[in-house]
């Protein structure tokens, strides 16, 4: 049975900060890193989940929006 990925499933990444690492996982039995992009502030990144990428792991300070709402990632090791 194929499965099927419409076209809602998907993230706006905005860098709020040089340096933002954005890395896609992959789909399957082992989650692996499939693909990587490096933003500077100010960059903006829309990725979509495919039959590849099962999930998305956001590095550095940026804003996030989906369908479920808007987030802001932290820094690495910053505590609220």
């Amino acid at each position: 049975m194929e499965q099927s990925f419409g076209k809602s499933d998907f993230i706006v990444i905005k860098a709020l900060e040089d340096g933002v690492k954005v890395i896609g996982l992959t789909r399957g039995t082992d989650t692996r890193f499939h693909h990587s992009e490096k933003l500077d502030k100010g960059e903006v990144m829309i990725a979509q989940f495919t039959e590849h990428t099962s999930a998305v792991k956001i590095r550095g300070k940026a804003l996030l929006q989906t369908t479920h709402g808007t987030m802001e990632s932290d820094r690495h090791g910053e505590e609220q």
